[in-house]
């Protein structure tokens, strides 16, 4: 199967919750090696608030989402609620009206999501930012559907993206935000935004998948 309902889209939201929880303190390690160490406690409290307000409800993908990037954007400290916030409404915001999900509606989706995070900084990739995840992983599903490729595969190939992406920032050092200031001390850690970038885009793909084996 190629596409999955709207309707049945609620447990990519979960599933995204259930993640985060799993990695708080792994976040919040990674984070605190050249940043504040909140980063697991900031995006833990935001999704286990979205996890809580969705699970007795019966809502579809588009709104789901939309719970979710209202959460992060009003809810939660720290930099990346804005960031986060943005992209969840805006992939909320493209699949809305869309009965069902397919390899073209998700292809709006994670591109909608990547302009409203640069729209709201300058980051591109060697940065040592999320952006060295999200720019590549949406680029590789671009380049698959342009292949022509099915949807799996797609995502397949933006996991792979994701990973590689947040592997790279290890090796850099740090051009923007607070691991700015540390220059060469930023070298040789993973930065945690690319981190939890990379688990977010993984576990939505992971659902995916699993909704279009159903």
């Amino acid at each position: 199967m190629e596409k999955f309902l709207n309707k049945d889209g609620k447990v990519i939201v979960m599933n995204l919750v259930k993640t985060i929880q799993e990695n708080k303190d792994y976040l919040s390690e990674v984070d605190g090696l050249i940043g504040d160490g909140d980063h697991g406690i900031n995006m833990n409290k935001g999704f286990t608030i979205c996890g809580e307000r969705l699970k007795d409800t019966d809502t579809n993908l588009s709104e789901s989402l939309r719970t979710l990037g209202r959460v992060l954007l009003t809810e939660i400290g720290g930099s990346m609620g804005p960031l986060y916030g943005t992209f969840f409404n805006r992939m909320a915001r493209k699949c809305k009206d869309a009965e069902k999900i397919d390899k073209a509606v998700f292809r709006d989706m994670l591109n909608e999501a990547l302009a409203g995070v640069s729209e709201l900084g300058n980051a591109k990739v060697g940065d040592k930012t999320l952006m060295d995840v999200l720019i590549p992983a949406t680029e590789a599903y671009n380049k698959a559907l342009n292949e022509n490729k099915g949807f799996p595969g797609a995502l397949e190939d933006m996991k792979a993206a994701a990973k590689s992406g947040m592997e790279s920032t290890r090796d850099m050092v740090a051009k923007v935000g607070r691991a700015s200031r540390l220059g060469e001390r930023s070298r040789g850690v993973l930065d945690a935004g690319a981190v939890s970038c990379c688990l977010i885009v993984t576990s939505m793909a992971d659902s995916i998948v699993q909704l279009l084996g159903n």
